[in-house]
């Protein structure tokens, strides 16, 4: 794998790490937010979510290269 490729992969393990660390603090129930924090941290998560499918996608296609 090349450089610029591995670099790609460590950055989506480590947003995985952050997103499931979001996950679960959005997830307990004392949580001591707003519920517009609350919002906000919601599409946060969505956004770090669909920003990972997309890492994820590069990563497949550097495999099928």
């Amino acid at each position: 794998m090349e450089p610029h490729q591995q670099r790609v992969v460590e950055e989506k393990r480590e947003l995985d790490e952050k997103a499931a660390r979001l996950a679960a603090f959005i997830a307990l129930p004392t949580a001591t937010v707003s519920t517009a924090e609350l919002g906000r941290l919601r599409v946060q998560h969505a956004i770090m979510d669909a920003y990972c499918t997309v890492l994820a996608e590069r990563i497949a296609a550097f495999e099928g290269a």
